[in-house]
């Protein structure tokens, strides 16, 4: 897909109240899908080519970083991959885990739904989770910080 046409397709749905749109052509499939302030494009190619992200179009206002900010103390679940993190099975069921909640190693402690599957992530460690680091139905990249368990 040419870059004018991708720039054309992220101001579409940066004006529009449409928060995520996914074209599949010959030559791959992009996937748009807006957040805060700019959207942002994931483009990924059909074949064996690697994944390309565009960079969001219009420049986000940057905050400033807390200057020492502690690492939480304890064992960190991370994602194993991208896609959208749920606490439950569905809207109204109740969360997998919560803080505070015991679990053990293998016990399933969240969702993320990659691709329109839904993958269950396991924990890693057995312990109390101290922390839950992600917000339900945010999107997610592959090392981020889900859970932490102590």
């Amino acid at each position: 897909m040419d870059l004018r046409k991708l720039k054309t397709l992220i101001d579409l749905v940066s004006d529009s109240n449409v928060s995520e749109l996914e074209i599949t052509e010959a030559e791959g499939t992009v996937r748009i899908v807006k957040s805060a302030p700019a959207p942002v494009a994931m483009v990924t190619q059909m074949a064996a080519a690697p994944v390309a992200v565009a960079a969001p179009v219009a420049a986000a206002p940057v905050a400033a970083a807390p200057v020492a900010e502690a690492a939480p103390a304890g064992h960190t679940v991370k994602s194993p991959m991208v896609g959208t993190f749920y606490r439950s099975s569905s809207p109204g069921a109740k969360a997998f885990a919560e803080v505070g909640q015991q679990v053990k190693e293998g016990d399933t402690i969240c969702i993320i739904e990659a691709m329109k599957i839904l993958n269950e992530i396991e924990a890693d460690k057995s312990g109390t989770i101290t922390k839950i680091l992600a917000e339900n139905g945010q999107a997610v990249e592959y090392g981020a910080p889900l859970f932490i368990i102590e």
